[in-house]
């Protein structure tokens, strides 16, 4: 018996919203044997390798490392400036600003939420609306999300920053970059964002398992009015060890510390700039393609208006269960994995097959994107679903810079 053709052999390509594709310069570095943790390399590499996570954050103020996900990493912001009883706000725009609030209430403070839906960007007229009837100053932080993985979007950090100054609130900022740091824009000093959580799996090409965790005085200041801080969540001993121990509240994560340190020089060698502007590139390709399919009345786009899409990661919905449908040929028959439409779908499950997400962060080029799109459109020919042509051809002259 013949075995089926498939062209789905070769090196598989990840295209979901992180873990992001890693560079093999990151994979062989981390490709040794386990290293001294007392002295010698590791441990004479990391004021160097803190400076240089700074940079991409685009802060002179601290930086704790926990060995965790994004999850813990908001665990661990919160709990350094957060105590029981005390409230936040979370103008939410996807799935993880509801789940940054949820654990909010784990450590024992109040959230509120306003949800501004799946489509849209925060409206900062009912953002100013909760901060001014808050007269008597129990929010002590806003939990702002900068690009929400689920729903796409990219919010306005300096215009919540404006209006926090405008109304005189004392809130902390706090900004979930988890998704957008090393891909969007962002700039935690000039911004006036006073603590910053992101991990390593996105736009820093690093396997998960790393959450980082930025702050500045203003939250310092906080950190140290709180009546308690859970002895491993401290970002104090972290931030400004007397033992390398204390950088990670035990044994250090050794070879992730190996790829990053890879990862950072390559995002320093580049040029952050260059870097935010390569995503953005890439990202237009993207769009244009999806814009161009759409046009057939099958495919949309979660985000209609572009300055309101994230250069990482973009949602689609393809109705019918045909979300599903294309993941699972392009799967099986071209070794290209698309993200599920995760948080999207109606609390009761419906629906939940008409999502997708393609994840275009971090160690990414041309060709790549274009393999993408073009494992996209001979998926949409096979399963007969209507689209607009000419997307190829039309995300290519973006590519080039000819459009």
């Amino acid at each position: 018996m013949k075995n089926k053709l498939s062209l789905a052999q070769g090196r598989g390509y990840l295209a979901i919203p992180g873990p992001s594709v890693m560079p093999e310069a990151v994979l062989q570095a981390m490709h040794r044997a386990a290293p001294n943790i007392y002295a010698g390399e590791l441990v004479d590499m990391m004021p160097a390798l803190t400076q240089d996570l700074r940079r991409v954050a685009r802060t002179s103020h601290d930086v704790a490392i926990y060995i965790a996900n994004g999850h813990g990493a908001w665990e661990a912001a919160l709990s350094n400036v957060i105590a029981p009883g005390e409230s936040v706000l979370a103008p939410a725009s996807g799935r993880f600003t509801h789940g940054w609030a949820e654990m909010a209430r784990g450590i024992g403070a109040e959230a509120e939420v306003i949800d501004f839906g799946k489509s849209s960007p925060w409206d900062m007229d009912r953002i100013a609306e909760a901060l001014r009837a808050d007269t008597a100053r129990r929010i002590k932080a806003v939990l702002a999300v900068h690009v929400d993985t689920s729903s796409s979007i990219r919010n306005d950090i300096p215009a919540l920053r404006a209006l926090l100054d405008e109304l005189d609130h004392p809130a902390l900022l706090m900004a979930d970059c988890i998704a957008s740091l090393g891909c969007d824009r962002f700039e935690m000093d000039t911004w006036g964002v006073d603590v910053t959580v992101t991990a390593s799996q996105k736009g820093l090409m690093v396997p998960p398992g790393m959450g980082f965790v930025f702050f500045n005085d203003r939250a310092q200041a906080k950190r140290a009015a709180m009546p308690r801080v859970s002895k491993y969540w401290d970002w104090a001993p972290r931030a400004n060890p007397e033992f390398f121990y204390e950088y990670f509240g035990g044994t250090a994560p050794t070879h992730h510390l190996f790829g990053l340190r890879t990862a950072l020089g390559m995002i320093h060698e580049e040029g952050i700039e260059n870097v935010w502007a390569r995503h953005e590139r890439l990202a237009q390709a993207i769009w244009t393609a999806c814009e161009i399919w759409s046009r057939g009345g099958a495919l949309q786009l979660n985000v209609a208006d572009r300055v309101c899409r994230s250069h990482a990661v973009t949602a689609l919905r393809l109705p019918e269960g045909k979300a599903t449908a294309l993941r699972t040929w392009t799967e099986a028959n071209l070794g290209l994995t698309l993200g599920i439409g995760l948080g999207m779908a109606a609390p009761d499950g419906t629906g939940r097959d008409d999502y997708f997400r393609l994840g275009h962060m971090g160690h990414l080029n041309g060709h790549m994107v274009m393999g993408v799109l073009g494992g996209i459109d001979a998926g949409l020919r096979a399963l007969n679903v209507p689209r607009g042509e000419g997307a190829l051809e039309a995300a290519a002259a973006v590519i080039s810079g000819q459009a």
